[in-house]
């Protein structure tokens, strides 16, 4: 019962009695003995309907936000306002809080969370001796490495995670905290000594609706902080400086382009080998040097320095934390199989990522841009259009192809890219359905002359197509055709 004590406002409608509580469950496939089942309403099923199933496993109780129903059994039956929040809440305290024995960085934002969070393990490794990660491309806690299926998984498991941690003296851990956790309540239940803001555009409006409820649920990172614990804000972008208006103190903000800021970056060179700057602020100055190459990782590597500055690191351990840094997976990757141009593999999938992506090669180099890139489906479609005329203005061939279309028909998707292409009066463009097409084509296509850039599933291992979850990297792709070439 002791775990029921983080929900004083839940209605015990059917007895718990003396039932050992020993874990918390949202999918019935999981529920053991002892376990609290959660019957969360999502998407495409209603938790309510897998109770029964839940309860024959040897769950002790079921917790809903509706009231018994008439034809429930004697299992214990428990009524709350909110079945997310009592989920993330009983995980926190089943798991004995964990975050509260860590040093927690969140990072939030549209854009170069997964960046900035490899950046800040790297710089807590060095500050604590060694530091967890969970994001877009893996969980690590120092015990094990696994899969991400999401960005930030659901609380059950952020919390086992954590424990993990914990348990291993694992002394920090940084998070990539996405919009759909913060809405969902996943991270309730932990409380953060460093939240980090990189910005906002347009993305994920299927799920949130418009751009200041997407902002809101960014904001709320900020109000899990603990006592004194700093946010840490890009400048620069317009929610970023509204976002560091309206916050509670201590705010750190940091800009790229020498605005009006408590860091800046200034003497900024970037080529395809390395990225260099001047860190400045209020106490000093130092210079990073990083081989993440791209000008938008100036803002990436600035947000790990201005985090480190707030923590009060050093300015070589910033340097060499951040140095240290070598490569993000499917983040302006390079394919490297002997061809006499180079391949980069982006992540880049909304407008601003791409049009970022883009700009960054065009700043590092005079090639002709081919780019290869398409649209997820059963997503945001408004980006569609946006997306295929930044490509058809930014590069010199915009090749369009199939991203993860998931149920929806991958031509009528690129019907839609093919509109913003088109408006933007691109001279030329090819449409290749085939993703695996699409990239044979742009290297066939190549030259010393030419950079090749694929964007939109970066570090991702398989391409969903239809009801299908199909086995595709488009770094290894390139790499096999390169080498049969």
């Amino acid at each position: 019962m002791e775990a029921l004590s983080v929900l004083p406002e839940a209605l015990m409608l059917r007895p718990l009695g003396d039932a050992p509580v020993t874990g918390v469950a949202y999918d019935s496939r999981s529920a053991g003995p002892g376990d609290l089942f959660v019957a969360i309403r999502g998407e495409k099923a209603d938790g309510l309907q897998f109770a029964s199933e839940a309860v024959a496993r040897g769950a002790v109780a079921v917790i809903s936000d509706r009231p018994v129903p008439s034809s429930w059994g004697k299992a214990a039956w428990i009524q709350v306002e909110s079945p997310r929040r009592a989920l993330a809440l009983l995980a926190a305290k089943i798991a004995g809080n964990p975050a509260e024995k860590l040093v927690l960085a969140g990072v939030t934002g549209t854009n170069g969370k997964t960046t900035t969070t490899l950046l800040l393990q790297s710089l807590l490794a060095s500050r604590y001796g060694e530091a967890g990660f969970m994001g877009t491309v893996g969980y690590s806690t120092g015990r094990r490495e696994s899969a991400a299926p999401r960005t930030t998984p659901e609380a059950p498991v952020i919390q086992t995670l954590l424990a993990e941690m914990a348990a291993d003296g694992v002394p920090a851990a940084a998070m990539e905290v996405s919009s759909h956790a913060l809405a969902l309540d996943r991270v309730l239940g932990c409380r953060f000594d460093l939240a980090i803001f990189t910005n906002l555009t347009h993305d994920h409006l299927d799920f949130h609706g418009s751009m200041e409820e997407y902002f809101q649920a960014k904001r709320t990172l900020f109000a899990i902080r603990k006592p004194s614990a700093p946010g840490i804000v890009n400048a620069d972008d317009p929610y970023g400086a509204r976002l560091a208006r309206e916050i509670e103190p201590p705010v750190v903000t940091f800009s790229a382009l020498d605005r009006d800021a408590d860091v800046r970056a200034q003497a900024i060179r970037c080529d395809l080998a390395e990225t260099s700057f001047e860190v400045r602020h209020a106490t000093g100055a130092f210079r990073v040097v990083s081989p993440l190459a791209g000008r938008f990782n100036v803002e990436n590597l600035l947000a790990a320095a201005a985090s480190g500055v707030a923590l009060g690191v050093s300015a070589d351990r910033i340097c060499e934390a951040l140095a240290a840094v070598r490569r993000v997976p499917g983040r302006f990757e390079r394919v490297e199989a002997g061809q006499p141009f180079p391949i980069l593999v982006d992540y880049a999938h909304t407008p601003d990522a791409l049009e970022r992506l883009l700009l960054a090669v065009r700043d590092l180099t005079d090639k002709k841009v081919v780019l290869v890139f398409g649209c997820g489906g059963d997503r945001d479609r408004v980006k569609r259009f946006p997306m295929g005329r930044i490509a058809g203005r930014l590069a010199d061939l915009p090749i369009l192809t199939s991203d993860n279309p998931r149920s929806e028909d991958p031509e009528s998707i690129l019907d839609e890219v093919e509109r913003g292409v088109v408006a933007s009066g691109a001279e030329r463009y090819l449409r290749v359905t085939d993703r695996r097409e699409a990239i044979a084509a742009a290297i066939a296509i190549a030259d010393r002359g030419t950079v090749v850039l694929i964007a939109g599933k970066g570090h991702e291992t398989t391409q969903v197509i239809g009801d299908q979850e199909l086995p595709f990297d488009d770094r290894r792709v390139a790499a096999e055709l390169l080498e049969r070439a």
